[in-house]
Formats: structure tokens, sequence, C-alpha cells
């Protein structure tokens, strides 16, 4: 909603229509590795229509969990209103074989992310509501641009905050699967929300994942950070933009975000790198980041000595970053690399940085999720191990298919693309 003068007016939103879902903050917790195997939920054309088997299942499965829940101290009144009406819904486990920060290549995801019309809602936001950035930074210490940045890549500025019944999202998931690890204690909490806030469960909208708010908050991050920051009682994270955003800088100061320092910087990596040191665990000092040769994208030398790891978002032919402490609380929020650069590149523009000046290798292909899963099954079979073949290229993947290029005298950036997918097919013989 835009206010007369074109500016973002946070009051004005209030009660904002919830239209659609954004698929951010869901990734938070990563993929659930120990996961009960089950029958996917399959929609058709027009009315999905759900196996009566299934169907029966999953009313045991509620009735099970009413009687966790009412141990749990949850009323029993309560728990029938928010569970009594709910089915399966086959579009939930559609998206959580889509999330986009998993789905897409990074440079597809950014230029959605951090497109100009983005930048400019942006800087208009922070324009109309400096007084509320000025508390939320003195408050928290979070950066308004970072503040700022989260309510854009969560909800477009509270545009799009989800429009499932949280209910029922998660008890889609936790009923079996490969998130039920993840969903189980997040409906739990989310009837404790409802019940120590006193919301209406059939006004508690959500992501298909079961965040909710302008922020997207998961159930157990609201009870951990919530904040009442506009004083009428609530932590209302729906209709208050308030609360809302404090909330978000309140994760994030209890996260160790540091103030006064940056979250990274894009530089540029000299002839004969060690690729296979790039990598968001790989901590060194900015001493020997300089010894290697590492500066600017610029050519100048890097200033400050925090320590710090080298990135890849791209692979070895794309952008490269040295990222700090900061950038590692963002991705608290969410655990997708593309995420955290998402937020920390948009925030910097949104207050006049640059933008990333090396290109991105946009002729990669990215892997479909049929072609993930083959890819960790193809590790495994070469003797590297991938972990759980959940579809999802996660940092264990990250390291095999660095072991793999390695041995096979490739750059190990740790990048999955189609060409790489095809060079273990030929490494088996196909």
């Amino acid at each position: 909603m835009m206010t007369q003068n074109g500016t973002f007016g946070l009051k004005a939103r209030r009660g904002l229509a919830v239209a659609s879902v954004l698929l951010a903050a869901s990734c938070a917790t990563g993929p659930d590795t120990a996961a009960p195997r089950h029958t996917p939920i399959t929609a058709s054309q027009g009315s999905p229509e759900i196996p009566a088997q299934l169907e029966t299942r999953f009313e045991g499965f509620l009735r099970d969990f009413r009687v966790q829940a009412l141990s749990a101290g949850i009323d029993g009144a309560l728990y029938d209103r928010a569970l009594g009406q709910v089915r399966l819904n086959p579009r939930v486990e559609q998206l959580n074989a889509a999330q986009p920060e998993f789905a897409m290549p990074v440079w597809d995801y950014l230029d959605s992310a951090v497109s100009p019309a983005r930048i400019a809602d942006g800087k208009a936001a922070l324009a109309g509501n400096a007084a509320l950035f000025d508390r939320l930074e003195a408050a928290y210490g979070i950066p308004r641009q970072i503040i700022a940045a989260i309510w854009a890549n969560e909800t477009n500025y509270g545009r799009f905050m989800g429009s499932f019944n949280l209910f029922e999202a998660l008890a889609t998931l936790a009923f079996e699967g490969p998130r039920a690890a993840y969903a189980r204690p997040q409906l739990l909490a989310a009837l404790k929300v409802a019940q120590e806030g006193s919301f209406d469960p059939a006004m508690m909208k959500s992501s298909w994942a079961g965040a909710f708010g302008q922020t997207q908050f998961i159930p157990t991050s609201y009870l951990a950070h919530a904040v009442d920051f506009d004083g009428d009682g609530k932590k209302d994270v729906w209709t208050s933009p308030d609360d809302a955003l404090a909330s978000a800088a309140q994760l994030l100061a209890n996260a160790g975000w540091q103030r006064g320092e940056v979250w990274g910087v894009e530089v540029k990596l000299p002839p004969g790198f060690a690729y296979e040191d790039a990598d968001l665990d790989i901590i060194k000092p900015m001493a020997q980041w300089r010894a290697r040769g590492v500066t600017t994208v610029a050519g100048a030398n890097l200033a400050g000595e925090q320590p710090g790891a080298i990135i890849l978002p791209g692979g070895a032919r794309g952008p490269a970053f040295l990222v700090f402490n900061n950038f590692r609380v963002v991705l608290k929020y969410n655990a997708a690399i593309s995420y955290g650069l998402a937020v920390c590149l948009l925030g910097d523009q949104l207050v006049g940085g640059s933008a990333i000046v090396a290109p991105w290798p946009r002729a990669e292909q990215a892997l479909s999720r049929t072609q993930r899963f083959q890819l960790q099954q193809n590790l495994k079979m070469l003797g590297y191990d991938p972990g759980s073949i959940d579809g999802v290229i996660g940092r264990q993947v990250r390291a095999a298919i660095r072991g793999f290029q390695q041995n096979r005298n490739l750059a190990a950036d740790g990048f999955a693309t189609v060409s790489l997918l095809a060079e273990t097919d030929r490494a088996l013989g196909r």
C-alpha cells in the first residue's frame, strides 16, 4: 500500500490483506535427514484427490498429536479450533520441492531479489519511516538497510505474507516425509503462539512451510525473538510492521550481529587460487588472504582485520566474496547463501552501495530437482559421500563435489552444474 506522498507508510499497512506466498524464511532449518518414508501427495487437475488411506492415516496422526499437545499445556479447545478441520495439502509438498534459494541459479534469484523496483521501494520505505528505523537501530544495533532488506526479501515490504492456513501447512509437513522432524516442533510451537498471544488460529496465515508475518518467522523463532515494539500489548508480526521489524532485528542481535562491522566485500582472486579454500567454513585472518593475493574487486588492498571466508556462489567463473561474521548472522535467518547475498547486496544498494562488478556465468545450466538427486547418487557411487540423497546441494554435497573435482584436475569450487553432472556420468562409464 502506498501513501499519498509515494512513500511506504508503516501504520498504513495495518490490516493489509494477505495475498500470496513468498518462499523465503521457510528454508532456515535446512533439510531433515532422518525422515520416514511416505506416499507422496499428488495433486491432479482441478481439486486434488488424496487417497482415502492416506487421509485416514493423517487423521490418526492428528489424534495422536493432540495427546502430545495437551501434555505440553495446549488447551484442548484451542487444538480443536486450530486443527479440527485441516486436511492434507498437496500444494505444500509441491512447493517444498521447489524452494527458489535451492532450485534456481543464484543470478536469477538475485535478479529478482535485488531488482531496480525492489531497490526503489526500499529507499522509499527507509525515507518514509526514518523515525522507526532510527528507533530500531538504537535498540538493536542492526543497520536499517539490513532490516529493510529482510523485510523486502521475506514479503516484499509486507505485501505478500502467505495465504496458507498455518496449522494445515505445518500438519501436512509434520505428518510424514522429509520435513517431519522440522514441522512437528513447529506445529506445537504454533499452537503455543496462538495460545500465548490470544490469536485466532483461522487468522494465522503463513507460507507453505509455516513461516508467517511481515518478516516470516517460523513459530519457534517467534517464541524466542518476537517483540512488542509498538507497545499495544501484543507481539503481532502480521499487522504491526513495528513488531515485525523489531522481531527480525532482535533475532539478528541475539545471533551475534557485530555493530559497526561490514558483512563482506566482493573480491578478486589471484591466478592459481586454491578454490578448495573457498568455503564458508574455512575462515582465515585477513592477513592470510592478503598474503595469498586476494584484493578488492578493483584490485586494491583489503582493509580491516576481520577474519573471513571466501565464497563462490556462482563457481570459479563467477563473482567472489569475502564474508565476515555478520554475513553468517544473516544466514541464521535463512541458511541459503543466495538468501544471505540477497539481503546484504540489497541492503548495500538501499544506502548507495554499488552492484556486483564481476559477471555471473549465465551460460551455465543449473540442475533440475531430478538432476540434483542424480548428482548425489553419482557422487555416492564414485565414493564421495554426499550425505542424504535429498536433492539439496548443501555443504556436504559441495564437499563431495570438491573431492571429485580435485581428483579429476578440475577447479575445486564445489559448484553443481549440468556439465559437472555429465562429468560424473563419464566417470561412471555412462
